[in-house]
């Protein structure tokens, strides 16, 4: 998708992008004409994270930069990391993040049983993430359901993503960000609706098991029904 097909140009900073989500991600929205920053807990993370990124997808141009670095730099942010990590990966970044969108894609697995439900005590990740953060940032979660390794490849995703965050404007954004990745994105309420999407990341790995699925997914129906 062009640059033109997708309005405006955003700055996105993935930190922890050297997952197989984070790389999905960048491959897709650097297609859709953004520019991507991938952040490490060092540089020289990042710069290998950018390598590895290269191989995959030698046409998705993106820059390495440390954590705080890539979150001052972007003005849209993006958390990637393991659930363990995602508040003290916040801690320092948190003076990049005021005033910005933070997508964070955080799903609260805990092995070795990851297939069952094991939200914290806050409620879910993102509500987490937006009590520590403060409302000087607009705390979205999405993301949680999708197959990381499909973002990488050329290919259709049947999985819809639920949106949720306190600000309207904010989930919006991110629904936009989310078709320019060739996915559908919901409006799922307020940021405590997180738990929603984050519970079904384990559904999901047990339909996995038990139905020997390669992955699974959820779509919304219904739209135009009276």
């Amino acid at each position: 998708m062009s640059e033109a097909a997708t309005g405006s140009r955003e700055t996105i900073a993935i930190l922890g992008g050297t997952g197989d989500l984070g790389t999905g991600l960048a491959i897709r929205w650097s297609k859709a004409g953004h520019r991507i920053i991938i952040g490490s807990r060092t540089l020289e993370k990042a710069q290998n994270a950018v390598a590895e990124l290269a191989k995959i997808s030698p046409d998705t141009p993106a820059e390495a930069m440390e954590n705080r670095d890539a979150a001052k730099a972007g003005n849209i942010v993006v958390l990637t990391v393991p659930a363990e990590h995602q508040l003290s990966t916040l801690d320092t970044v948190r003076d990049g993040l005021k005033g910005k969108i933070l997508i964070d894609v955080t799903v609260p697995l805990v092995p070795p049983k990851v297939g069952t439900v094991q939200l914290p005590a806050e409620g879910s990740a993102g509500k987490r993430a937006q009590d520590f953060l403060g409302d000087d940032v607009m705390v979205v979660t999405a993301f949680q359901n999708i197959a990381a390794h499909l973002l990488q490849q050329d290919v259709v995703i049947e999985c819809d993503v639920l949106v949720a965050g306190n600000k309207k404007a904010a989930r919006e954004k991110v629904i936009e960000l989310a078709a320019e990745a060739g996915m559908t994105g919901y409006h799922a309420g307020p940021i405590e609706n997180s738990a929603a999407a984050e519970a079904l990341t384990s559904i999901l790995i047990q339909i996995n098991r038990q139905g020997k699925f390669s992955h699974s997914g959820i779509k919304i129906v219904g739209q135009g029904d009276h």
